[in-house]
């Protein structure tokens, strides 16, 4: 079943991973989707009023983590789409898998070559600010228009659902997901216990 839909991500979230590594999974698989991956950051959700947003802080500065994996993502996804996705789902290991630091630029170059991807040419973009100002809008146009809270979140149409999947890999339980994203009358459906 074809679905067109957007997916929110943030590197340092375990369930995002989960998420975005199967939809990759599934479309790399032949799935007949249409697949915006959209940046939603998580430390900009714990930034009090009073202070500056994430992307109007320097990288590397306190409050600023996961920021400029976001600002890498952002250049990869414009500019290189069709090596968007092994970045995406290699950045994602090199987080939950290898325990690396996502924000650390040689992190982020090594992700960046083993993609096939100009690590130098992503860098001087990321320099320019303009990703920062990309992750802004996004973040902001998930937070105003579907009321986003966290990642991952499922958005179709006007429709936006945060869900947990617990295991990796299973295209299923995606488009079990995307099925209900049609179910408007279900707003809350969580396990009181995960048998783990």
């Amino acid at each position: 079943m074809s679905h067109s839909f957007r997916l929110t991500y943030d590197y340092l979230c375990p369930f995002a991973r989960i998420a975005n590594e199967t939809v990759v999974d599934a479309l790399e698989a032949g799935a007949d989707w249409d697949v915006t991956f959209h940046p939603f950051s998580l430390s900009q959700v714990h930034v009090d009023d009073d202070e500056s947003a994430v992307w109007d802080r320097p990288l590397g500065s306190r409050g600023t983590r996961g920021t400029r994996a976001h600002a890498w993502a952002i250049v990869v996804a414009q500019d290189d789409p069709a090596r968007f996705r092994a970045f995406h789902r290699d950045l994602f290991a090199a987080r939950h898998d290898d325990g690396a630091d996502v924000d650390d630029v040689a992190v982020l170059r090594r992700v960046a070559e083993e993609a096939g991807l100009d690590a130098a040419k992503i860098e001087a973009a990321v320099e320019t600010g303009e990703p920062l100002d990309a992750l802004a809008q996004a973040h902001q146009e998930a937070v105003k228009r579907w009321s986003v809270f966290g990642v991952p979140t499922f958005i179709k149409g006007d429709t936006a659902v945060f869900v947990r999947l617990m295991d990796r890999n299973r295209i299923d339980d995606v488009e079990r997901v995307l099925d209900l994203l049609e179910w408007p009358s279900l707003n809350e459906y969580k396990h009181t216990t995960i048998p783990r």
